[in-house]
Order: structure tokens, then C-alpha cells, then sequence
């Protein structure tokens, strides 16, 4: 078999790029929005805050998982989420290393 696409780039920009595609949708957005206001809580909790079906809910809550922003935790029947900071600080400095090479002035660009 050959390589896929992903097998040219490194590890680090497909996680990158896998952060950024699961970011890629509202409702996700909206979810690590809430989380960042209660730091941990239920499927449930955010089902009461969007206005989703608990099924799409936590649809979503699994493709941030996958991607490694949030991290869940087993309490009693339901899984407790929460950010996950390492993942976060990650992307912050993709985006701090954009806004560097922005802020030093160079402007070859058309």
C-alpha cells in the first residue's frame, strides 16, 4: 500500500490539523466555550445549554475527545468532561509562533 497524505507531514501538524478540524464546527465551539466556564461537568449539563439532542451532543463530545482537546473521566454511569490543557497549550503555541513571525515585520507578501 502506499502512504497516505497524512504520512508526508509531521506528527505534530496532523495534530494540529486534527485540533483544528474538530474545532471546525459551531456546536463544538460552543461546547469548549461551556467547559470553560464550569471546568468539568456532564453530557447532560451541556445537553441543558444547547439547544441539541443529547445523541448529537455527545456525537460531538466524542470528536473533541479524539482529538485530544478534551479528556473525559468515568463518574458513576456518566463521564465527567474537561479540557484538556496540554492540547490547548499546543495550539497556543501554533498561534503564538503565527503571531510572532506577524509581529517581526516582515512583509513579503503580495
Amino acid at each position: 500500500m502506499g502512504a497516505s497524505k497524512t504520512d508526508h507531514f509531521t506528527e505534530k501538524q496532523n495534530q494540529i490539523a486534527t485540533m483544528m478540524k474538530a474545532l471546525g464546527h459551531p456546536a463544538r465551539i460552543a461546547i469548549m466555550e461551556f467547559l470553560m466556564t464550569v471546568d468539568t461537568c456532564i453530557c447532560g449539563d451541556i445537553v441543558n445549554v444547547l439547544p441539541l439532542a443529547q445523541p448529537t451532543v455527545s456525537q460531538h463530545l466524542k470528536e473533541l475527545k479524539n482529538a485530544g482537546l478534551i479528556k473525559g473521566s468515568i463518574d458513576g454511569t456518566a463521564i465527567c468532561y474537561c479540557i484538556d490543557e496540554k492540547s490547548l497549550e499546543i495550539l497556543q503555541e501554533y498561534f503564538k509562533g503565527i503571531s510572532t513571525h506577524l509581529q517581526s515585520g516582515i512583509k513579503n507578501c503580495c
